[in-house]
């Protein structure tokens, strides 16, 4: 079988290559440079070092490799809409919007499509059922990736391998550390996708500068506090705020009038919520319930955690809502909500939030 790995220069996908290599293929590797460019020339992800661990990865298994560069197509697909979302004053996902639009869209539609299976780091895993393939959960549940991985196609999902998906990530840093591999005491990334070394909020500065708004407690209406720009906060937000005698959070933007209202952590009611409305839910498989007529048992997220909450969806017209099972903390628009089946074992799909 030909297969493509893609290869960040992280630990879990050079493991991949060595799971591959065990396994009796003989892969060809891709690094991504897939750090954001724009029109002035800026470039604010260092690929060098990382490229020279994935050089090293392929000489020692001897493969070979390529290093291809979606600069132009990230800018259109993924930096795009971040910085739009964040004017609108919504909570981005821009790694679920690299996964579907770039690692597994354009690479894909340029590289991938000569290729049997592409293979990545990803803890993640796939299940065939009923004929058909369905990604599941990793087996590892602090580092499963399904909620990043839930707006693909079931065309894009059957093609994919996750190797170390089966693993946890104690044997994965141990397999690197045995084969004496470059990466096997680097930490692993921890930033968003296209930001690379960059803090985020110097992100977000350089293209929407600043702008000083009130910080307003929710409950008295009082101004507590001075913020730079309301696209610097999300709501559920707790560190970044500034303020002493908290916990505080953030609760509620006026975009508008750039005021930011904020609430003690002390007081649940202006924190949880148990109704999450959804629009354009994608299935990744199929629309598993047809015409959709009663509520449906399941598990979800809303933001990367290896917890699951339990509850019933519903659907009304093109809007799905999800009824928590208990209270949900910092629910905000634009944040993407991954729904599970009740064994919290296959991902069906997300939407965003409204």
């Amino acid at each position: 079988m030909n297969i493509a790995a893609l290869v960040s220069g992280g630990v879990d996908s050079s493991v991949v290559v060595h799971l591959l290599k065990e396994a009796g293929y003989e892969p060809t590797i891709f690094y991504i440079r897939i750090g954001m460019e724009d029109k002035d020339g800026y470039i604010d992800c260092p690929a060098e070092e990382d490229i020279e661990i994935t050089t090293y990865i392929a000489k020692k298994y001897g493969c070979r490799m390529e290093v291809v560069s979606l600069h132009q197509e990230y800018w259109e697909k993924v930096v795009s809409y971040t910085i739009d979302a964040v004017k609108r004053g919504l909570t981005p996902n821009p790694d679920v919007m690299c996964n579907r639009y770039i690692k597994f869209g354009c690479f894909e539609e340029r590289w991938g499509k000569d290729f049997d299976r592409t293979a990545t780091g990803h803890y993640a895993t796939t299940t065939l059922l009923d004929g058909k393939i369905w990604l599941s959960t990793a087996k590892d549940p602090v580092k499963d990736q399904t909620d990043f991985l839930a707006q693909l196609t079931d065309i894009q999902v059957s093609k994919l391998m996750f190797p170390i998906g089966g693993m946890m990530k104690s044997e994965v840093r141990r397999i690197a550390a045995e084969n004496d591999l470059p990466s096997a005491r680097r930490k692993d990334s921890q930033g968003i996708c296209f930001l690379g070394k960059i803090n985020y909020n110097s992100f977000i500065e350089r293209y929407l500068g600043k702008r000083e708004g009130d910080i307003i407690e929710y409950e008295t209406g009082k101004v507590i506090g001075k913020h730079n720009g309301y696209w610097f906060h999300t709501i559920g937000q707790r560190k970044g705020l500034g303020m002493s005698g908290g916990p505080w959070f953030a609760v509620k933007k006026d975009i508008e009038n750039n005021i930011i209202y904020v609430s003690n952590g002390y007081d649940p009611a202006t924190q949880y919520g148990k109704t999450i409305n959804i629009q354009d839910f994608h299935f990744i498989t199929e629309d598993v319930w047809g015409e959709f007529t009663d509520a449906k048992e399941i598990t979800f997220k809303i933001r990367h955690t290896p917890e699951f909450t339990r509850g019933l969806l519903t659907r009304n017209g093109d809007i799905y809502t999800i009824e928590s099972e208990k209270d949900i903390q910092g629910i905000a628009a634009g944040q993407f909500a991954v729904v599970y089946d009740g064994e919290r074992k296959l991902c069906f799909g997300s939407g965003a939030i409204i």
